[in-house]
């Protein structure tokens, strides 16, 4: 019996989704290109997988059978040509990381490692601050509170935050000294929604009552807000060290506040036998940690 694969694997996920609209989705197919494959597999097998309704589709019991007897087949068989397509070709590696540290520091000195590296692909997913890495990925760069609970931790750096603003509001500003909180916005990451007070008290500002505090979901929306002239800002450094350089940014005040927030390079178990994996994440280590 020449029975086709590509009906098999129509089977399986018309059996998960019980649905030929969602598996056709799935497969990148129409549902009549399903419900012609299944049609065919039924005429070969001898007998119905599915009892069709007007909107449904369930499996008889001989389908389930089918499906409990296949489906381990269909999946070790994808995975077989998954596994020997992905050594013929070029090597990727997915690496999950927050969306600033990709923008400021990652991205512009992702140059030295992809032209050594050209037969090595790349794939980015950046994340939220305070989001939790994607699980998928080959190798995860974070920002915690504290070492991250995973089986093999780098700490990159850790972070100090600054007073910042752009340079017309920082002329207005400077004379004042702290008295320019009392009456200037306060710009901050909604995750640290404290940190304004922290740096209050570290720095020793007695009654500090802002008159605003403008909350941001990126460190992007902060540091823009800033250099817009919005308010003053807490931006995190060294991440931030072009925004001043190029001048986009001037330190308000010389009082730092240091925290317990670092970066760090998770690694997965499954790295010693991945070449292009451990050259990428010593790199990561050579280049960023400090």
């Amino acid at each position: 019996m020449q029975t086709p694969i590509r009906g098999l694997r129509s089977f399986c996920v018309a059996s998960k989704c019980l649905s030929f609209k969602h598996a056709a989705a799935q497969l990148f197919l129409t549902p009549s290109a399903v419900s012609h494959q299944i049609k065919q597999l039924e005429e070969q097998l001898g007998f119905i997988l599915f009892e069709r309704g007007t909107r449904s589709i369930e499996l008889t019991r001989s389908g389930k059978h089918f499906y409990q007897s296949i489906q381990p087949i269909i999946h070790q068989l994808e995975s077989t040509i998954s596994e020997f397509t992905s050594s013929q070709k070029n090597k990727t590696i997915t690496i999950s990381l927050p969306e600033f540290f990709a923008s400021e520091l990652f991205i512009p000195r992702l140059n030295e490692w992809s032209d050594k590296n050209p037969e090595v692909n790349l794939q980015l997913q950046t994340i939220k601050a305070g989001d939790a890495a994607v699980q998928t990925a080959d190798l995860s760069i974070m920002l915690a509170n504290g070492k991250p609970n995973a089986s093999i931790v780098h700490e990159l750096f850790p972070m100090r935050y600054v007073a910042a603003c752009n340079q017309e509001l920082y002329r207005k500003l400077k004379i004042k000294g702290h008295e320019a909180l009392k009456d200037t916005p306060l710009i901050l990451h909604s995750s640290r929604p404290w940190s304004w007070h922290k740096w209050a008290d570290h720095v020793n500002v007695h009654d500090f009552d802002p008159k605003q505090i403008i909350q941001f979901d990126s460190m992007y929306g902060v540091t823009r807000a800033a250099q817009q002239g919005l308010g003053i800002a807490l931006v995190p450094m060294p991440i931030t060290k072009t925004w001043f350089s190029e001048q986009l940014l001037v330190k308000l005040f010389d009082e730092e506040l240091n925290t317990n927030d670092r970066y760090y390079l998770i690694q997965h178990d499954n790295m010693e036998k991945n070449l292009e994996l451990t050259l990428f994440s010593n790199w990561i280590k050579a280049t960023f940690a400090q």
